[in-house]
């Protein structure tokens, strides 16, 4: 193989982590994913050819570059909220992704060139799975969520989820590293008619592995708006007013007046609501009133609602809550639970989602996904000590609790039925699902996305959203504080976007859909079965190990 000096190296690895943010969304061209990690792997290929002289963990340095520059590049925006957070975020997100390649490039030195590079995204779509499924989640960065910008692209995520994705943009890096590598790298080491016949081979795995899926996904979209047109008359639709009341959340959300705030939500709902509306959306802790959940009415805000439906019978309210419940007497008491400091006795504080409506009693859910080091501390007995200074981006301190899985929402006639995904809940696609594995005909959005500033954090949440609407084939609406409001179809099109800090209010009549899609009835199952692989394959390699030392 071609020798490279140590800079070369360095600015190999800076080229791959400068790719993956070139290609990222909001604004990224995201088939520079497809070959983002060559550069790379042009590093990974020499200390594999030169195994003797180096130990697997040399590759480290570089794929730490790698992924702290993608990560920089790409979140940087997290220190708008929380400066300990974007750091911890940033620095072990890239120690993880850095550690999978390390463990990459050892299984391919241990064990064969073609076992080592299937290992590659075996090993990082089982990271990937891992890091939607533990306490310190922070799925942002998973390669599928790449192409949400790029929709149109990615309709077989209906079968597959985003993971299906990072499995193409992993397996087209490799494909296209083999390509380059037959023409360039190798092309001293290797017979001209040898060389002919294999590059051959590399440029039909490369252009068969890149174009199928676009090809499958063009189909599925003409197939899905020739439906849903050809139907449309037919399908029941819901009339769905969202607004976004743009409160500066570092300075008059939690502390101004919530009366003055509610009465500034509800003025600006009149301008689109009317006797037709079926669904009123406001954001994430709309209403900041400190609300105890054992006597809703005994507040401000729960009566103001109420009187509001007065004037539209048919309508109900979906809208974010900082909500507190105090336990009683012999209630169980959770983990998260807090003790009162001048009284006897616990309670809780959640982020909430209600929906109020008339005549009907009141619905509720608490946030599941908690936001790791914000609203939760990660490895809670672990560090215990700590768990005081996680900071709720949503009006209350220190963990929040929990309920153990969604639920929905029920209109007043039972007929139609509503999954509420509050803010950061929205990254989480097998999640999401479950709401739809519960009766969800349509889903909305609640989040706040003020605390990030007008930076790339708000544009790269409502992206992923689109991905959303694909893996399940339910509408959207999408109501945010400030940043991106907006109604996002079946197929991932945003209809109405509003604009950056600016008060708005949009409406649209949306269809609601009982289908259920392959990929809601198996949700990440293409994590599951990496994960098996990756213990098949580190048994195999270990296996391998003993085996030399036999010999």
């Amino acid at each position: 193989m071609k020798s490279f000096s140590k800079k070369q190296f360095y600015l190999f690895s800076l080229l791959t982590g400068v790719l993956l943010w070139a290609g990222w969304p909001a604004h990224g061209f995201p088939f520079l994913l497809l070959i983002a990690f060559c550069p790379l792997l042009i590093i990974e290929e020499y200390f594999y050819q030169e195994r003797q002289n180096y130990k697997a963990f040399a590759l480290f340095r570089f794929a730490y570059i790698s992924a702290l520059s993608w990560n920089i590049l790409s979140t940087w925006w997290i220190i708008n909220s929380s400066i300990v957070g974007a750091i911890l975020a940033i620095v072990l997100n890239s120690m993880f992704m850095s550690l999978v390649l390390v463990l990459f490039h050892y299984v391919r030195m241990k064990t064969t060139s073609r076992t080592g590079y299937a290992a590659l995204p075996i090993l990082w779509i089982s990271f990937e799975y891992f890091h939607l499924n533990w306490s310190g989640s922070w799925p942002w960065l998973t390669l599928g969520n790449g192409f949400a910008n790029f929709a149109n692209c990615v309709q077989w995520y209906e079968y597959t989820g985003v993971l299906g994705g990072s499995l193409w943009i992993l397996v087209s890096n490799v494909v296209i590293f083999n390509l380059l590598k037959n023409v360039w790298l190798n092309k001293k080491e290797s017979g001209e008619t040898g060389r002919i016949k294999s590059t051959r081979k590399s440029l039909l795995a490369a252009v068969s592995i890149v174009i199928l899926p676009l090809i499958f996904s063009a189909v599925a979209l003409v197939k899905y708006r020739f439906y849903y047109d050809a139907i449309c008359s037919d399908i029941k639709k819901v009339n769905v007013v969202v607004v976004q009341p743009n409160i500066d959340p570092y300075n008059e959300k939690f502390s101004g007046d919530f009366k003055t705030q509610l009465t500034k939500m509800l003025q600006l709902a009149d301008t689109k609501v009317d006797s037709t509306t079926d669904y009123l959306v406001f954001p994430e802790t709309a209403l900041t009133e400190e609300i105890w959940e054992n006597n809703w009415d005994n507040s401000y805000s729960i009566p103001a609602l109420k009187d509001y439906l007065k004037k539209y019978p048919r309508l109900s309210i979906v809208t974010g809550v900082a909500s507190v419940k105090q336990y009683n007497k012999g209630d169980s008491i959770p983990e998260t639970a807090r003790k009162f400091t001048q009284d006897e006795g616990y309670y809780d504080a959640y982020n909430t989602a209600i929906q109020v409506s008339n005549n009907y009693p009141l619905q509720v859910y608490h946030k599941c996904k908690l936001v790791p080091g914000v609203e939760t501390m990660p490895f809670r007995k672990l560090l215990a000590p700590l768990a005081d200074w996680a900071f709720a981006l949503g009006g209350t301190s220190g963990t929040l609790g929990t309920q153990k899985e969604p639920s929905v929402f029920y209109s007043p006639d039972t007929k139609t039925t509503i999954g509420t995904a509050i803010c950061y809940e929205s990254i989480y696609g097998e999640y999401i699902g479950e709401y739809v594995q519960k009766g969800a005909q349509l889903l909305f959005i609640i989040t706040n996305d003020g605390w990030w500033g007008d930076t790339p954090g708000y544009k790269q949440h409502l992206c992923y959203a689109r991905l959303r609407a694909i893996e399940t084939r339910r509408c959207i609406a999408r109501s945010a504080n400030t940043g991106t409001s907006a109604f996002i179809n079946e197929v991932g099109d945003i209809s109405q976007p509003t604009t950056w800090w600016q008060p708005a209010v949009i409406k649209a009549s949306l269809p609601i859909h009982d289908n259920i899609t392959f990929y809601v009835q198996h949700g990440d199952y293409i994590g599951w079965i990496m994960c098996w692989l990756t213990a098949i394959l580190l048994a195999y390699t270990l296996f391998m190990v003993f085996k030399k030392k036999l010999r």
